[in-house]
């Protein structure tokens, strides 16, 4: 099998602590035909220095400062530097297990364009890794090991950041780095959902990623919760929502609420159901929430999902089933 080279992007900022079991993960790779783009996003730690270390010493490691600001910019100047007919991304304080690359590389292969390479990820920390994070690991691998991942996207980002490959030009197709939109990782998956590319299983943990109090994920103000809103809503309008049926939302707490208020301001109509009883008959900004057996006589319903607690998921999901209706046509899960 042919053996292209791969281009790695790293967008890094203040991550010296951990940049060199990085950088050596990606020097212990199996696969050597490889090239790393890496880009300082304004470090003022001692993270520059160690990169341009490991630069010197291997000319496959091409290091630049961002001329932008901030991680989509960075994405920008390491991917106009690359060569590589295979794309991959990589975060600087996470460890690539030493096949990732040719496991990704030979699956895409194999398959061939229109297809994403994904793996399995593990999540460590030394402060343990916290019950959100481990099921989040869970649902994602799940996903990963039956190339399901874009069956729910609207719940949570399905495509790992640091652990995806994809043809060059399929990359460029969906737009590379080029929409200014956070969380940059979930718009990027819901760009290659878009573009109807097809996951490829995977049962092999390629990566592990880094948890820890500062992580960028954890602190910065693109990740906070309603622009993980504004962006599913966004992408459901623009490819899953069909007009010709009934919109409705399940559920009125606090992402209910929200999504409901967007739609207002869309000025789309919408029915409103839930099970709480201290709500059902109240008039939530000009619409009555109704019980969530409305449902059954609405005939041709699509159903926007809020509800968060995972055994009132699997309830609502064998209602649906019992109706005989269709996940991504008939309901969406939004959380």
């Amino acid at each position: 099998m042919q053996n292209p080279l791969i281009s790695i992007l790293i967008p890094f900022k203040n991550t010296g602590a951990y940049l060199k079991p990085c950088l050596t993960s990606i020097l212990n790779q199996s696969y050597s035909n490889w090239e790393l783009l890496i880009v300082d996003d304004g470090s003022t730690d001692n993270s520059f220095n160690i990169v341009n270390a490991f630069a010197c010493k291997d000319e496959r490691i091409q290091l630049f400062k961002n001329t932008g600001q901030g991680i989509i910019d960075a994405l920008h100047l390491a991917f106009s530097k690359s060569n590589g007919e295979l794309i991959t991304r990589m975060d600087s304080d996470d460890i690539m297990q030493p096949n990732k690359l040719e496991i990704l590389a030979h699956n895409l292969l194999t398959h061939g364009k229109a297809h994403v390479a994904v793996g399995l990820v593990k999540y460590f920390s030394e402060e343990g890794i916290k019950d959100g994070f481990k099921n989040y690991e869970i649902w994602l691998n799940g996903l990963t090991e039956k190339g399901h991942n874009f069956s729910e996207i609207y719940k949570e980002c399905v495509i790992p950041s640091p652990c995806w490959m994809v043809y060059r030009s399929d990359l460029i197709a969906c737009g590379a780095f080029n929409p200014n939109r956070y969380p940059e990782d979930y718009d990027l998956a819901f760009r290659f959902y878009k573009q109807g590319f097809t996951c490829i299983p995977c049962n092999e943990v390629l990566h592990n990623w880094r948890d820890y109090q500062t992580r960028a994920s954890r602190t910065h103000v693109h990740y906070a919760e309603n622009h993980f809103i504004d962006i599913k809503l966004k992408y459901f309008l623009e490819l899953d929502y069909n007009p010709n049926k009934t919109l409705v939302i399940w559920g009125a707490g606090k992402k209910g609420k929200t999504i409901a208020k967007k739609l207002i301001e869309k000025q789309l109509k919408f029915e409103w159901i839930c099970d709480n009883p201290n709500k059902i008959g109240r008039d939530i900004y000009g619409v009555i929430l109704k019980p969530f057996s409305y449902l059954k006589t609405v005939g041709n319903a699509q159903s926007i999902i809020t509800v968060a607690n995972k055994t009132e998921q699997k309830d609502i999901l064998k209602y649906m089933k019992a109706l005989h209706l269709k996940p991504m046509a008939d309901y969406v899960f939004f959380c």
